[in-house]
């Protein structure tokens, strides 16, 4: 029998490669975009983290959630010097939501305050995502805008209070395994799982419409 963290990594792998392999993140990836294009998505991140650590606040002593609310993984503060390097220290004067930014947004929050259980779906998707192929995109971005290593317009993707990623990524799989949950309530996390990554995908799909190739 498989652990529930295999199960949901698994079910979710085919939503997974379409929200890699969008057009918007292949071209960012690929450097065929400018850094307009990088801090316009940026800003979107900030939008669906500060739902899902707003939302955690509530859920610390949640049974459910509470043991994935860990400080160490929260990236709001990155994402805000992020910002401020990419847009200057105004950027919260112009910070906009795509309309599919905000229907991500909303689901988080949603979660958050009704359904722990779909919290954690939503929080695993993102977190365990930008511990791993997160580094992918900061190492394109560094070489690609020549930001400083690790530095402000990537801190988003560095964990410091992680040192080792792997060991965490385990715990937190085991997380995972020991949720208490029933079948059918593993059922529906894994449906929110994917629901997580087609809204994420819905985002770079408008990212994409905002900023398409010259043919």
């Amino acid at each position: 029998m498989d652990s529930f963290a295999t199960l949901i990594r698994t079910a979710s792998h085919e939503q997974h490669m379409e929200a890699e392999t969008s057009t918007f993140m292949s071209d960012l990836l690929g450097g065929r975009l400018g850094v307009e294009a990088y801090a316009r998505y940026t800003e979107q991140l900030w939008f669906v983290y500060e739902a899902l650590e707003s939302g955690a606040h509530g859920l610390t002593s949640d049974p459910v959630a509470g043991p994935f609310i860990q400080p160490e993984l929260f990236r709001l503060p990155s994402l805000e010097r992020d910002l401020a390097h990419l847009r200057g220290p105004g950027w919260r004067s112009s910070l906009t939501a795509l309309p599919a930014t905000k229907a991500y947004a909303a689901r988080v929050t949603e979660c958050a305050r009704t359904w722990p259980s779909g919290y954690v779906a939503h929080h695993y998707t993102r977190y365990l995502g930008d511990l791993s192929g997160g580094q992918i995109i900061r190492g394109k971005a560094e070489q690609t805008w020549g930001f400083a290593r690790k530095g402000d317009g990537v801190r988003f993707y560095v964990f410091e209070d992680i040192t080792n990623p792997a060991a965490f990524k385990r715990s937190y799989r085991e997380l995972l395994d020991a949720v208490p949950a029933d079948d059918l309530e593993k059922q529906r996390m894994v449906g929110e799982c994917k629901n997580a990554f087609s809204l994420n995908t819905e985002v770079f799909r408008a990212l994409g419409e905002e900023f398409p190739l010259s043919a």
